[in-house]
């Protein structure tokens, strides 16, 4: 799993994977309960797709680019666009549904 920062994030969105990447903060309580479904995502699709986190305390501006109101927010992006969006805790299911379909 990537702890993205800005440059990094710019590049890997540049290169066009698919990416399940998560808006979250330290001191936010859903954010921790969401981590580990996350890092087992990042797990189970190593080499597939590009999974990773945004700390919105130091990202704020990226959090702002793409308007993160709420958190924790997944956003998927493939060909370097938004396809998907799940604001809140969700069973991981539904981030696995996002992702097999667009693989």
């Amino acid at each position: 799993m990537i702890h993205f920062n800005k440059d990094t994030f710019d590049n890997t969105l540049a290169e066009g994977k698919l990416m399940m990447v998560d808006f979250w903060a330290e001191w936010c309580g859903p954010c921790q309960m969401l981590g580990p479904v996350i890092e087992s995502l990042a797990e189970k699709y190593e080499g597939k797709a590009v999974i990773g986190k945004v700390n919105t305390d130091e990202e704020g501006p990226l959090a702002m680019r793409y308007t993160v109101m709420n958190i924790p927010t997944v956003i998927f992006f493939k060909d370097g666009k938004e396809i998907d969006r799940k604001v809140g805790v969700m069973p991981p299911d539904v981030y696995i549904q996002v992702l097999e379909q667009n693989l």
